[in-house]
């Protein structure tokens, strides 16, 4: 027998906004960090609140934080954009598996739901459609909880970080490279899956002694993703 089509249902907004309860640790602890360190970065609360908001993507916040400037020129602003979209390019495969459950959706809901889709609310949603659920509601749903979780959360972390006048005393310039360490923690499948991340760690660090600017970031990407490729 054939899946029912997908639909779309306002009571399906309900479920997916309780289906998204269990991501908020995360989220709040990710956005408050990004906040705090945007604040002690010199970010204005507008330009703060603005990052959350339309770029929201978590890692490519961080990263663009690294690359920030006061004065902006077009190569800075390519690299950032350049950078953004290197560590972006993981949702091309996360919407291209959304697909089948939102291919029969209006465009403008559709391009809603793919602007809010997250890991973790990628994750829920298509443990809902896997156990048969076809109510693009609960996705959207789901996305909007978590952006607003998100916002909220950057908000308190920026005057936690404004706060604090030398975050080098208490270590919080560490805030960054300590959590993509942690990060990894969890991505651990044995040494030889380790060793794209070994050889990006190492192109990474060559091209940044070598060439000006942030190139490094997008060298050092790329650099894992053909390592990667290679050893599978």
């Amino acid at each position: 027998m054939s899946s029912p089509r997908p639909s779309f249902s306002l009571p399906g907004l309900l479920p997916g906004a309780r289906a998204a309860i269990p991501a908020f640790p995360g989220f709040i602890v990710f956005a408050m960090a990004f906040g705090a360190a945007a604040a002690q970065k010199g970010l204005s609360l507008g330009e703060t609140m603005g990052l959350s908001a339309f770029v929201y993507a978590g890692a490519s916040q961080m990263v663009g934080l690294e690359i920030w400037q006061k004065v902006w020129s077009p190569a800075t602003i390519l690299a950032i954009a350049t950078v953004t979209a290197v560590v972006n390019a993981r949702m091309i495969l996360l919407g291209a598996t959304l697909q089948p459950w939102l291919r029969h959706e209006p465009l403008p809901r559709t391009a809603l739901n793919l602007f809010l889709v997250t890991e973790a609310g990628w994750l829920l949603g298509t443990r809902y459609y896997s156990e048969g659920g076809r109510d693009t509601a609960v996705l959207l749903g789901c996305g909007i909880t978590l952006w607003l979780v998100w916002q909220a959360s950057t908000f308190a972390g920026y005057f936690a970080g404004v706060l604090v006048p030398e975050p080098r005393r208490f270590g919080l310039d560490l805030v960054m490279p300590v959590f993509f360490s942690v990060m990894l923690v969890p991505l651990w499948k044995g040494a030889r899956h380790a060793l794209p991340w070994l050889v990006a760690g190492a192109v990474s660090l060559a091209v940044h002694a070598l060439v000006p600017g942030y190139f490094f970031i997008v060298a050092g990407a790329l650099a894992g993703v053909v390592a990667g490729m290679l050893i599978e």
